[in-house]
């Protein structure tokens, strides 16, 4: 049934309020007994006349529902066309996104390709905590490619003529250990500046996405990472 509305509420509370408010009003002006029944008479019929017409008719009541109808179907047309806007937009990116993760060339050990077979010359695995020789800092490995994968602007001034042969060889995705306070939050090295240590825990703010746990000698990989590196 469709609902009253305000107004439609103060309707029915001033007809409610018109017959005693029409009989104290008769009483401040003077009438008497035969007059005020009268009155009172005429504010019945009155009142059971603008009643019957607004909520005893058939046709008031489906002027209301037509009404009511016509609001819900506008409502719903919104909502159907916001619901397809929003289909539509994240449909769209999550397809734009879908396609850029599933390139395999992502740089810094970034990429969502699964890495396999694993190259016997890979020494290190992901999960493992490592100690860089030079800077001294302590990580975890969370990534790893076949050689360097970096824009070439930044391979030229990192790697000079003397060194050019480490872009040919694994490098490794590393989350530094805060506790080092080093400074940087990740760090992407060649695998002859690491090596491996036991016992060491990493802290980091983002260990939960990648591990699920320590084991004493390595990190337990999160399922969705261990599908990427399934050898390691």
């Amino acid at each position: 049934m469709p609902h009253i509305n305000a107004a439609a509420a103060l309707q029915i509370s001033m007809l409610l309020l018109a017959l005693p408010a029409q009989y104290f009003l008769s009483q401040w002006y003077g009438t008497d007994s035969a007059e005020r029944v009268q009155i009172t008479e005429r504010l019945i019929i009155a009142s059971w006349s603008i009643s019957a017409r607004s909520y005893l008719s058939l046709d008031a009541w489906a002027d209301r529902l037509k009404l009511w109808l016509s609001k819900t179907r506008t409502c719903l047309y919104v909502e159907l066309l916001i619901l397809h806007f929003r289909n539509w937009y994240y449909g769209e990116n999550k397809t734009k996104s879908g396609d850029n993760d599933a390139k395999p060339h992502s740089y810094f050990a970034e990429s969502t390709h699964v890495h396999s077979p694993k190259p016997e010359y890979i020494k290190f695995r992901v999960g493992q905590v490592i100690i860089h020789r030079r800077f001294g800092y302590s990580g975890v490995i969370v990534g790893w490619d076949v050689k360097a994968n970096t824009p070439e602007e930044r391979l030229q001034p990192r790697y000079p003529p003397v060194k050019q042969d480490l872009k040919d060889t694994p490098h490794y995705r590393i989350l530094i250990n805060q506790a080092n306070g080093f400074g940087k939050s990740t760090a992407y090295v060649p695998e002859e500046e690491i090596t491996v240590i036991i016992g060491l825990e990493v802290y980091h703010p983002d260990m939960e996405t990648y591990f699920t746990g320590y084991d004493g000698s390595k990190y337990i990989m999160q399922p969705w990472l261990k599908k990427l590196y399934p050898h390691d």
